[in-house]
């Protein structure tokens, strides 16, 4: 079976049209660009694509990575296989050559745990590690967006028109997927006149367990058939997936929006961006190194850094933009003053009640070669789990008054910030095992059963982490400090949620009966004895953000004002999910692709 599982997995990969030609930068060789973009990941090469529309300019592209495709192998390519090919929380868990293995800080309000944070380090970025959800955030997030920065441009009848640009929706094909597998979804919420690039469909399979979940969901009020792309999210719905159907592959920044042998585009793969280098507080070149190489790249007009809500603060940083004290304490000359820089950090944080269940789930892949030889065969056919990115129902709550009612006095006041349309529960019907998500090796039990998790996430989190340097070389890691449960209030809706899931899932009917719950376990009953549990197993839904926030020039926390133009400096901006003010709940993807649009657009404006 493995040799026809390698030769299968082989044509797919073969066939994949992201392996198009593109011009290659050459190393050692010091050039000059119109624009110089730093990260060729998901807000990366959807701006440097737009800005090469325009033939009149040159546009580079700095990238440590590659081609996923080939150093993260078919597993990066097919969805079912996107879990298992993500990096684990454990920090032995290594994807060497298309993650960056960033280790945290000790979780100092969750139990001093370390995590493994996946970030991904090739052409996509994080596109090509994620578990591909594509959904928009809320009216009201982006009209406080529009509030925070002081720019009406943000706002959501503003921004919905680069959501619609930035992709094309094809819809389910029922023909493939289970019949109690229907989607709901609003048409106008996208327009696929625009051809845009980025491939958004629902997989060609519907999770049994998932079809469980939303009636559970339903049963103690989040009810069915939700549409996540219009602006409103309480409710339940199929989510859709960044998945090309032409293939049920993964559509990512790379396979979308890299441009194919277009002369005026080059990118400089597997290169580490260095330092900026600046005339007094103007940016001129970026230092960078390929291969223990060092050159530099000019920008004859802008800097534009698109290397993740971790890197891209640590460049400013080691530039000399960021906390004087940190700045000075490491000996960089201190080029503009932003305490900002590196704070702010927001991240959505997941857990989860796992139970044994009486459908068929990715369980049975790992326990039955048999049945993963016919995963695989129907796969051939654009069908089956394999199809999927092993979840399938997302659901969404704004919690009820008689949950709120007992919440303290001051955790309903720090809720009360988020705009009123603003969940701050997701709900995630996942395929398999979620108690820490150490490693893929997590699904392997050995005793050939089927289990199902209902996972809870924090999308309204108060706890705030921050991204800080050890050092003025980029070879060394970021200091990433996630924040997870250090506010009280974080503590109480986490108890909750976690109530909230095991009532679903005791509503779902997809139980055994006499079968214990697995996770956390019925010994595990208390408040107390609940947010210890989730304290042992809280993880990332790797969604950092915040850490170079857009904001008005009169706020001393903000680094880039709402074009992503670093303050107190010229001809730098910062485009990719740390310029966030605030991380729109749910999953960010569409979002990134949304700035990357729209700032564009800004800078084809003259803006």
């Amino acid at each position: 079976m493995a040799v026809w599982k390698s030769t299968f997995l082989s044509l797919i990969y073969l066939a994949s049209p992201s392996l198009a030609l593109f011009n290659l930068g050459v190393p050692g060789i010091n050039w000059s660009y119109d624009y110089v973009v730093v990260g060729g990941g998901t807000s990366g090469l959807a701006i440097a694509a737009r800005l090469a529309e325009d033939p009149g300019v040159t546009v580079a592209v700095v990238e440590a990575g590659g081609h996923y495709e080939i150093e993260g192998g078919i597993e990066s390519i097919i969805p079912g296989f996107a879990a298992a090919a993500n990096t684990g929380t454990d920090p032995s868990d290594d994807s060497l050559l298309i993650d960056w293995n960033f280790d945290t800080l000790p979780l100092t309000a969750a139990n001093g745990r370390v995590l493994r944070y996946a970030r991904g380090k090739c052409l996509g970025g994080t596109s090509a590690r994620n578990l591909m959800v594509y959904h928009r955030g809320t009216k009201e997030t982006y009209d406080q967006w529009a509030g925070i920065t002081g720019d009406s441009s943000w706002e959501w009848d503003s921004v919905l028109p680069y959501f619609k640009k930035s992709c094309t929706l094809t819809a389910p094909d029922m023909t493939k997927r289970n019949a109690n597998a229907s989607v709901t979804y609003n048409v106008n919420a996208f327009d696929n006149s625009l051809d845009g690039p980025l491939q958004v469909s629902w997989p060609n399979y519907g999770s049994p367990f998932s079809t469980y979940v939303e009636v559970g969901l339903e049963e103690i009020g989040i009810l069915s058939g939700q549409d996540t792309n219009s602006g409103y999210l309480n409710g339940s719905g199929w989510a859709p997936s960044t998945i090309d159907p032409s293939l049920e592959t993964r559509s990512s920044s790379k396979t979308s929006f890299l441009p194919q042998f277009t002369l005026n585009f080059n990118v400089y793969a597997h290169t580490l961006a260095k330092k900026i280098n600046f005339s007094g507080t103007k940016a001129q070149s970026v230092k960078v190194e390929t291969l223990g190489i060092s050159y530099t790249l000019a920008a004859k007009k802008e800097i534009i850094l698109s290397a993740g809500s971790f890197q891209s603060p640590q460049l400013l940083m080691v530039s000399g933009i960021g906390p004087r004290s940190t700045l000075e304490e490491l000996g960089i000359k201190v080029i503009k003053d932003l305490r900002g820089v590196g704070q702010n950090l927001w991240d959505h944080a997941l857990f989860g009640v796992v139970n044994r269940v009486n459908v068929v789930t990715a369980s049975r892949l790992v326990n039955d070669a048999l049945a993963a030889a016919e995963a695989l065969a129907q796969y051939a056919f654009q069908k089956g789990p394999l199809t999927a990115p092993g979840f399938g129902v997302l659901g969404f709550e704004k919690l009820p008054d008689s949950i709120r009612k007992h919440f303290t006095n001051s955790t309903r006041e720090a809720l009360s910030a988020f705009p009123s349309d603003w969940p701050e529960v997701e709900y995630l019907s996942l395929d398999g095992i979620l108690d820490g998500w150490h490693s893929a090796d997590d699904q392997d039990l050995g005793d050939g059963y089927e289990y199902g998790t209902i996972a809870a996430a924090l999308i309204s989190p108060l706890s705030r982490g921050s991204i800080s340097i050890s050092s003025a070389d980029t070879t060394d890691p970021p200091l990433i400090d996630l924040g997870y449960l250090t506010h009280p209030a974080d503590q109480e809706v986490a108890v909750a949620a976690l109530k909230r899931a095991r009532q679903a899932f005791n509503a779902s009917g997809v139980t055994i009966d006499g079968v214990a719950e697995h996770r956390p376990g019925p010994d595990v009953q208390t408040d107390e004895e609940i947010l210890g549990f989730i304290r042992s197993t809280i993880v990332p839904v790797w969604h950092a953000a915040g850490t170079c926030a857009m904001g008005d020039a009169s706020n001393p926390d903000a680094v880039v004002d709402s074009n992503g133009k670093v303050f107190g400096v010229q001809n730098l901006r910062v485009v990719d999910a740390s310029i966030f003010p605030t991380l729109p709940p749910g999953h960010p993807q569409s979002t990134c692709y949304m700035v990357a649009e729209k700032i564009a657009d800004d800078i084809k404006n003259g803006n």
